[in-house]
């Protein structure tokens, strides 16, 4: 996985009906940097990720967070190693929110 390409991704998804200009000009910065960070060509400081989290309203923990990114063998996997450590009744409870989500 591209990391920087897949950041970019998640700020454009995270624009909510912006445009790059209004993003830029609310975190005062050139709309050709907005564009490099979509396209995950520039690397943002940390000051420019701490001002883009909250011009866009999302905590940065977020905007990191690719776990959705991963693949559906990925993913089950993930689910089998943490379901081994869990409480039964914990488990029960994770297995009836999962069939919750999927109707």
């Amino acid at each position: 996985m591209n990391v920087k390409k897949t950041f970019g991704d998640r700020v454009k998804r995270g624009l909510l009906g912006w445009t790059q200009e209004a993003l830029a000009e609310k975190m005062d910065i050139s709309t050709n940097y907005v564009s490099g960070i979509e396209r995950g060509i520039e690397n943002p400081t940390f000051d420019m990720l701490i001002k883009l989290s909250a011009s866009l309203k999302v905590d940065m923990q977020e905007m990191f967070d690719f776990g959705h990114e991963k693949s559906p063998k990925q993913l089950r996997k993930e689910l089998l190693s943490y379901s081994k450590g869990v409480k039964d009744e914990d488990l029960k409870q994770a297995i009836r929110i999962i069939k919750a989500v999927s109707r």
